[in-house]
């Protein structure tokens, strides 16, 4: 019997008890399930051994209490820019699934991929325990004239930038290029009025900074309209975090480092020694404003982000379109969630997203995504589920 029919007649197996039963389907609205945290000692600790090679998703510790519907519904959505054919003809059965399936129930979802994947865990050269983070989509406030609160300008992309082999650069005038500037000098001519590039929309200092951080997000303005601040460009410089060295200035506490955290500093700090700090990471990215959908910003994939179910990977090692179980437990900043487990799909990717144990978690849009995500820091172990032939 092939791959399709054993699973046509596990679905079939799975509808008839379902309706035999009359048991209502339960379970979380999305995303991974919150467990009580296992404590997980941290890379070259005792006790942090790779974990073995697993068959099945349902051999994964969690299995029975994931989502599968909503796993499901992301895999769905983000499957169709898989390239590998195997990947591709998991895809085609998903949509089959949807197709003939109206709807498609928990525990066809289920099987779904406990009959189209095998399990093998991600490691690297340090072990198997890696770091998982978080990010949003983040609502701010704007103006479409600068004032006393809203003097940082959204800067469109700048004339003078150029994308080349050897990196960002800036074109002069008489043609020669150099590399672009960095933020302090770009936040010092915005400061004194003389921006580097066409001002799109003013917005308060810290919430700009925390838009180029996420790298989208979505603006309110103070006549009611709304628009999609997208990524346009950057100015070729690394990412750095300012976290470590705020908290080694004795800024904040060093457990006390969370986005809302460093949010709040900024905001109470706005002018100079904001900026002074701000200009730690060089970074700076560019705006173009877009028509807002109401729905969630796209990832590096092209595919729009499900909120729980979607992270940012290391391209180097990850392909657009994996599906991936993720197990991160034992964040220590304050005010996270014991744990993140479940299934997610490999969607998008960021500067500071790097090594094969490493990735970015999609909590979604707006003010209470942003306060979760900014106490995520954990430390992580993946399974990548590998299509069957």
């Amino acid at each position: 019997m092939t791959l399709a029919k054993r699973l046509a007649a596990l679905a079939g197996l799975a509808l008839l008890a379902a309706c035999s039963t009359m048991t209502p389907q339960t379970g979380p609205s999305s995303g991974p399930v919150l467990v009580p945290a296992i404590v997980t000692p941290p890379p070259g600790e005792p006790g942090a051994t790779a974990p073995a090679a697993l068959d099945s998703p349902a051999s994964l510790a969690g299995w029975a209490q994931e989502d599968h519907l909503a796993a499901f519904e992301a895999y769905a959505q983000g499957c169709q820019v898989a390239r590998d054919p195997a990947a591709k003809r998991q895809c085609d059965r998903a949509m089959d699934l949807k197709r003939t399936s109206r709807p498609v129930l928990p525990g066809a979802a289920k099987l779904f991929f406990e009959t189209g994947f095998r399990v093998v865990a991600q490691g690297n050269d340090q072990g198997s325990v890696g770091l998982l983070t978080s990010y949003f989509a983040p609502e701010y406030e704007a103006r479409h004239a600068r004032d006393d609160l809203f003097d940082m300008p959204v800067l469109a992309r700048p004339l003078d930038l150029e994308r080349t082999s050897a990196g960002v650069v800036q074109r002069r005038p008489d043609g020669s290029t150099g590399p672009y500037a960095d933020r302090a000098a770009i936040e010092a001519a915005a400061a004194a009025g003389s921006p580097s590039a066409p001002v799109l929309a003013w917005m308060k200092a810290e919430d700009l900074f925390f838009l180029q951080i996420q790298g989208s997000g979505y603006l309110t303005f103070d006549d009611g309209s709304t628009a999609r601040a997208a990524y346009a460009a950057d100015n070729g410089r690394p990412f750095t975090g300012i976290a470590r060295p705020m908290a080694e200035q004795g800024l904040l506490p060093q457990n006390g480092t969370s986005g809302e955290a460093i949010r709040a500093w900024l905001a109470s700090h706005r002018g100079r020694e904001a900026r002074q700090i701000t200009a730690l990471n060089p970074r700076y990215i560019f705006f173009d404003l877009q028509a807002d959908d109401g729905g969630h910003p796209a990832g590096a994939a092209g595919v729009p982000l499900t909120p729980r179910h979607a992270i940012a990977v290391d391209p180097a090692s990850w392909n657009y379109g994996d599906l991936v179980w993720i197990d991160a437990d034992g964040g220590n900043l304050r005010g996270a969630h014991a744990s993140y487990r479940g299934l997610v799909v490999a969607l998008d990717t960021g500067s500071a997203i790097r090594g094969p144990v490493r990735a970015d978690y999609y909590m979604g849009r707006g003010a209470s995504a942003g306060a979760e995500a900014g106490t995520v820091r954990h430390p992580l172990r993946m399974w990548r589920l590998v299509p069957l032939p």
